[in-house]
C-alpha cells in the first residue's frame, strides 16, 4: 500500500468527487448566509440530520434575482468540489431557486416587504390628483400599443390636452434603469401627472416595474404619478408605490381625464348656478337701491326744508306767546323791580358790615398779637385796651405782656417829635 501525503490524499478526493459531481441538485433550508465585500455569497445548506458548505461566486450572484434569506427552502444547483488547503468538501453552486416557489415570486415579496419597511406605501406620501389635468407626460415606448390606447382614449375624452411622450424600454435587463432616468426626465416638466406603463405580458415581461431603482423613482417624484402596468390581474411594485393604480394604460386616461361631455354637463350646471347667484346678487342690490331711495327722498333737500319751515312757525308761536306775556306782566314790573332792589341793597349793607366787623377783630387780634411777641405792652385802663393818648396825668393803669403784667401810674405825658 502507497503512503499518501494529505495533500496527496485531498488530491485524490478531489478529483473523484469532481469526475462523480459535476452537476448536482440539492434541495434544503438556508443557514448563516453570508453576502462578502467581494461579492461572493457563503452559507450552508442543511436539513434535520447533515449540513453542506455551500458557496456562490459573484458572477452568479449577480444573477439571482432575490435575496438569499436564513431559513429559505431551497434547490441549489451546482458541482462538488473540495478546497485542498482545509481538506473540506463543499458545494459550488451557479443557481439557487426557492423550493415550493419560484425565485421571481420571492424575489417580490421580498422588496415589497423591505419597501413597506421604508414607508414606500404608506398613504401619507400619496400625492392629491389633480381635478382638471392640462398636461400629461406618458413614460413608456413609442412602439408599445398600449400608447396608442392611452392618446386615442385621451383625444376623445379632452382634446385640448398637452402631451408629452418619453420613449422607454419597458422591457429586458436595462429596462429598470431606463424606466428610472424617464421618470426623471418626466418630473422635471412641470406636467400636472405622469402615467408609468406598458401592455400586458409574463411576468418576466413585466418584472422592470418590480425593480427596487423603479420604486425609489417613483417614490422621490413630486409630480404625482399613475401606475398603469399590464393587466388588471397584474400587481407590480410600480403599483403599490404611485400615487394611483390604473387597472390598464387606457384606464389611466379614464381615471385621469374627465370626459368631454361630462364636462360639458358640468359647465352648464356652473353656469345655472352662476344665474342663480347673479339673479340673487342683482335683487338684493334692487332692495338696497329701494331703500336708498326712500331714505333719500325722507331726507330729501325740500323734506328738510319743510322740516325746518314747520320748526320755524312752531318757534314763532312760541315768541309770540312769550311776547303777549310780557306786555300783560309791564306795568307791574316797576314796583316789583323797586321793592326787589331795596330788599336786596339792605341784604348787601348787613353782609358788608358784618365782614367789616369780623375782619376788624381779626385784624386787631393778629395786631395786638405781633405787637406781644415783639415785647410790646398792652395798657389797659379800666379793664380796657387804651391807646396812650388816650391817657391823662394821675391815671392808674396796668401793663401787660404775654408773660408780665405791672401796675402803673401815668406821672407826665408829652410827645414826642
Amino acid at each position: 500500500m502507497n503512503i499518501l501525503s494529505v495533500s496527496e490524499l485531498n488530491e485524490k478526493i478531489k478529483n473523484l468527487l469532481e469526475s462523480h459531481f459535476v452537476e448536482v441538485l440539492v434541495k434544503g433550508e438556508i443557514s448563516r448566509p453570508t453576502y462578502h465585500s467581494s461579492g461572493h455569497l457563503y452559507f450552508s445548506l442543511k436539513d434535520n440530520e447533515s449540513s453542506l458548505k455551500c458557496v456562490m461566486f459573484r458572477s452568479f450572484v449577480s444573477k439571482l434575482s432575490f435575496r438569499v434569506e436564513e431559513g429559505a427552502s431551497v434547490i441549489v444547483g451546482g458541482r462538488i468540489g473540495l478546497y485542498k488547503p482545509r481538506g473540506e468538501y463543499q458545494l459550488y453552486a451557479t443557481s439557487i431557486v426557492p423550493s415550493g416557489v419560484g425565485s421571481l415570486a420571492l424575489a417580490f415579496e421580498q422588496l415589497k416587504k423591505r419597501l413597506a419597511a421604508k414607508g414606500y406605501f404608506d398613504k401619507k406620501y400619496k400625492k392629491e390628483i389633480p381635478k382638471f389635468i392640462n398636461s400629461i407626460a406618458i413614460v413608456t415606448s413609442k412602439t408599445a400599443a398600449a400608447l396608442q390606447d392611452m392618446l386615442r382614449v385621451a383625444n376623445k375624452r379632452w382634446p385640448l390636452l398637452k402631451l408629452y411622450i418619453i420613449n422607454t424600454l419597458v422591457q429586458g435587463k436595462d429596462a429598470p434603469q431606463d424606466i428610472a432616468s424617464s421618470i426623471k426626465i418626466a418630473d422635471s416638466l412641470g406636467v400636472d401627472i405622469i402615467i408609468v406603463g406598458r401592455g400586458g405580458g409574463s411576468l418576466e415581461d413585466l418584472w422592470a416595474f418590480n425593480e427596487e431603482v423603479v420604486a425609489d423613482a417613483i417614490f422621490e417624484a413630486k409630480t404625482p404619478i399613475v401606475s398603469a402596468v399590464g393587466h388588471e390581474i397584474d400587481f407590480l411594485i410600480s403599483d403599490f408605490v404611485a400615487d394611483i393604480r390604473a387597472p390598464t394604460p387606457s384606464a389611466a386616461m379614464e381615471i385621469i381625464l374627465p370626459d368631454k361631455e361630462e364636462m360639458l354637463l358640468y359647465i352648464d350646471s356652473i353656469q345655472e348656478q352662476l344665474k342663480n347667484i347673479i339673479n340673487r346678487v342683482f335683487k338684493e342690490k334692487e332692495e338696497l337701491l329701494k331703500h336708498l331711495f326712500l331714505s333719500f327722498e325722507h331726507n330729501s333737500p325740500n323734506k328738510r326744508l319743510q322740516f325746518y319751515s314747520n320748526e320755524i312757525l312752531a318757534l314763532k308761536k312760541e315768541i309770540n306767546s312769550a311776547y303777549e306775556f310780557l306786555l300783560q306782566k309791564k306795568s307791574s314790573y316797576p314796583k316789583e323791580l323797586k321793592a326787589n332792589l331795596k330788599q336786596i341793597m339792605n341784604q348787601v349793607l348787613i353782609y358788608k358790615k358784618s365782614s367789616y366787623e369780623s375782619l376788624k377783630e381779626r385784624l386787631d387780634a393778629i395786631y395786638e398779637s405781633k405787637r406781644a411777641k415783639k415785647g410790646f405792652a398792652q395798657v389797659i385802663k379800666d379793664s380796657k385796651i387804651v391807646d396812650l393818648e388816650d391817657l391823662t396825668i394821675g391815671d392808674i393803669l396796668e401793663l401787660q405782656t404775654q408773660e408780665i403784667k405791672v401796675e402803673a401810674k401815668v406821672l407826665k405825658k408829652s410827645k414826642i417829635n
